[in-house]
């Protein structure tokens, strides 16, 4: 059965500091509409801009998965996007009044305890899942990491690394149901070795560093240097390794903690792939750089896919509306009526169809001796079906018109001919709002996709 995307119920906002700026942060979990995925809000700039949370925005992996867009930042994602995704939410806005989320404890515990506290709802539209059909994988040369993502009945990460150190050695950590990711996974704390801790302070970074919210393996002498510099940042009078190798006294929640914390960063860098993935991940020396590489891979192999994905139909079923049945939906009429059949309708897609025929009209001239069904037919074929969708929402459509109002990213792959059918699909970018209609429209023919848009149009009742 498919399942249904989810969002919370209410909003809830929670406080803390960045763990590099050292700036008192506000962050406020908000619902999201359908298909609206994750996004982050700068509520402290002008114009409060938004960020999609997607690879493509991706410009830095030092210390934490960095984003930008438009010269707007936002730091250190990872943790409060796996979160989002431990508790099978799909769509989320996070406002934020600073370029970095809250440290709070360096895990994703705090995020998990807030959305839970918001609530979730499903909504009214089908999850979209990519189905890992071969195995798909990315290696970064110079470091030796990788990441293999093979198919699997469901949702799979296993972790597995290798620091290089006696104190840590090598970890392996493993999470076979995405439904395990709160008790399992989301109180692993962020970690970093001594020398790694040095050269932040000689940065200045750190500035929200605390015994509290990251865990600090000693992995080489503690000279008095160091030690002096350590008790300023962390605002400590005393500072000891414990036998366990870990700075001051805290308590590690397992064994693996700092394998687990790398495989929570994996699902919050596998977030930004922006589609949830049916498919097993192993990560061999995970990091953010090769994390956000395979979601770069994985985004592009995902596009391609859904395009060359052409949706099987049986023509010789019954429609769902006939010709007839369109006519009494739609003001188009004959020889301006482009779609003949519609195949599936829902709250947020269409499926349409068209057989081309050398008796069209424009074949006349376009062009003789060589017929080509023009472009802009495509989209406005495209359109009409999306027409259906959104005056499918009132109960009068005969008292209504569609107008265009933008296309974007209009792209023709394939010829279209005489004697060709034409298969359209058309879903909701955003929900229907005003009688205003957001969507993604494909054409498809034999076997191959041959045009896309980004369509919208807008109702308006006849006077």
């Amino acid at each position: 059965m498919s399942k249904k995307q989810k969002t919370i119920q209410s909003e809830i906002s929670l406080s803390g500091v960045g763990l590099h700026t050292g700036n008192n942060v506000t962050m406020t979990f908000k619902p999201a509409p359908i298909n609206h995925g994750f996004s982050f809000v700068r509520v402290d700039l002008e114009g409060k801009p938004e960020i999609e949370a997607s690879a493509e925005y991706v410009v830095n992996t030092q210390r934490g998965t960095n984003l930008e867009k438009n010269g707007v930042h936002i730091q250190t994602s990872e943790h409060v996007l796996a979160a989002a995704v431990g508790l099978d939410i799909d769509n989320l806005v996070i406002e934020i009044n600073a370029s970095e989320p809250p440290i709070m404890d360096g895990s994703s515990k705090y995020f998990i305890e807030a959305l839970e506290k918001a609530g979730i709802q499903e909504q009214n539209a089908i999850i979209e899942e990519y189905i890992v059909k071969e195995i798909i994988s990315y290696k970064d040369e110079v470091s030796g990491s990788e990441i293999i993502l093979m198919p699997s009945e469901e949702y799979q990460v296993t972790a597995m690394v290798d620091f290089g150190t006696k104190i840590l050695g090598t970890q392996n950590a493993t999470l076979d149901k995405m439904i395990d990711f709160k008790n399992e996974i989301a109180g692993a704390r962020t970690f970093s070795f001594l020398h790694e801790i040095e050269m932040l302070l000689e940065n200045d970074l750190i500035k929200g560093g605390d015994l509290n919210n990251a865990i600090v393996y000693v992995d080489k002498e503690l000279s008095e240097n160091t030690m002096l510099k350590l008790k300023k940042a962390f605002n400590k009078d005393f500072i000891s390794v414990k036998p366990n190798g870990i700075l001051d006294n805290l308590t590690l929640h397992w064994a693996n903690e700092a394998a687990r914390h790398k495989l929570l960063d994996v699902i919050g860098d596998l977030a930004l792939v922006g589609t949830r993935i049916r498919g097993k991940v192993i990560a061999n020396k995970p990091g953010h750089f090769v994390n956000t590489q395979f979601a770069k891979k994985l985004s592009k192999l995902i596009k391609l896919d859904k395009r060359n994905n052409v949706p099987q139909y049986d023509l010789n079923e019954p429609p769902l509306y006939d010709i007839y049945k369109i006519m009494e939906i739609l003001p188009h009429r004959p020889p301006f009526l482009l779609i003949d059949r519609i195949i599936e309708l829902s709250d947020s897609h269409v499926v349409g169809m068209k057989n081309v025929t050398m008796n069209e009209g424009y074949f006349i001239g376009h062009f003789p001796g060589s017929p080509v069904m023009p472009g802009v037919l495509q989209v406005e074929a495209m359109a009409q079906c999306g027409g259906v969708l959104v005056l499918s929402t009132v109960p009068d459509p005969e008292n209504y018109l569609t107008y265009f109002m933008k296309m974007n990213n209009v792209k023709f792959k394939q010829k279209v001919l005489p004697g060709d059918t034409l298969i359209f699909k058309c879903e909701l970018i955003t929900p229907i709002r005003r009688g205003i209609c957001h969507m993604q429209a494909y054409a498809y023919a034999n076997g191959k996709l041959v045009a896309e848009a980004e369509l919208m149009a807008q109702i308006s009742k006849i006077r």
